[in-house]
């Protein structure tokens, strides 16, 4: 399995697409702050307007895509003088339709939709993409192309709002997500997605630590396989995922843990071993790090969830 379809499979992502905004000049359209486990996002598909997220300030064209994975608050803005600048709903069956308060022509349509991601892998996958992630699809024809599609079937799918609307959405709003995780460079803010390094060869060590993370990957053998010198692999894999080699490491490793613990009975100390520690004390301290629990009460938590089981 490619590494942007296993990695969201180990989050047990969901996605629902709450609104589509039609807002017309001089809008502003606040949008309170997330829950815990939920990130949203906005695709443009038509006009233009200005995102903020607390001092960040964004310009979005037609195909933009921005994702905010601490949930914060943001506003939408539209060019204009400002009057009323608030907004209406209007409830439906899949979604809310937002209009300016105001009235008038709208000057963009804007889908704002959010994912939910589980405690484990789901939350380091997050944790480690920039914030915010906004990219734009027109970096390319193929992947241009693709966003055509895509955004055409989700405004049939919006207008025509029948039976099965709302998993129709949620499922191309997945696709949405995979498509940013494989094609993003986060230029908007200067950070990187390390789902999309640009060179194959870092690309390769990325997928090879997240499919086995119990593997020995010292920076030699890494170095080695990529046909770098020691330091040029370090440099570029820092410049590409804008990570160290440690840290992405204990990332993939910890990823695959919560995973084990969840859907597995293999002991704490089985599962240590398994992703490549070689204590469980070790494993533990790492684990209680990151993911702020440790292994054991992380397992408890989870597996005593409703409708939670484990395989053997």
């Amino acid at each position: 399995m490619d590494s942007v379809s296993r990695l969201l499979r180990m989050a047990r992502l969901k996605a629902a697409l709450d609104k589509r905004c039609l807002l017309g000049a001089g809008t502003r359209m606040h949008v309170p702050a997330y829950g815990e486990l939920e990130a949203p996002f906005h695709v443009l598909l038509d006009g233009a307007c200005r995102l903020q997220v607390g001092t960040v300030l964004l310009d979005l064209g037609p195909g933009d895509v921005v994702m905010i994975p601490n949930g914060a608050p943001h506003r939408v803005i539209t060019a204009g003088e400002t009057g009323p600048t608030g907004t209406a709903d209007t409830a439906g069956e899949a979604f809310v339709t937002t209009r300016s308060e105001h009235g008038g022509e709208p000057v963009i349509d804007l889908f704002c939709g959010h994912y939910t991601f589980d405690a484990g892998a789901g939350s380091l996958l997050f944790a480690s993409l920039p914030d915010p992630v906004h990219v734009s699809f027109g970096q390319s024809a193929e992947s241009d192309e693709v966003l055509r599609m895509l955004s055409a079937l989700m405004r049939g799918e919006a207008r025509r709002e029948g039976e099965g609307t709302a998993a129709i959405l949620s499922a191309l709003c997945t696709v949405l997500l995979a498509m940013v995780l494989r094609t993003a460079r986060g230029e908007a803010t200067g950070a990187t997605l390390w789902t999309a390094a640009a060179d194959g060869r870092i690309a390769s060590a990325v997928e090879g630590m997240l499919n086995e993370p119990g593997a020995d990957w010292t920076i030699e053998r890494l170095s080695r396989a990529a046909a770098m010198s020691r330091a040029t692999f370090l440099r570029h894999f820092t410049r590409d995922t804008g990570t160290t080699v440690g840290a992405f490491l204990a990332r993939a490793r910890l990823m695959a843990a919560a995973e084990l613990l969840t859907t597995t009975d293999a002991t704490v100390a089985s599962v240590a071993g398994q992703v490549g520690y070689s204590s469980e004390s070790a494993f533990s301290r790492a684990f209680r790090a990151h993911l702020g629990t440790t292994p054991a009460r992380f397992r408890r938590e989870r597996t005593q969830a409703p409708g939670k089981t484990k395989t053997g």
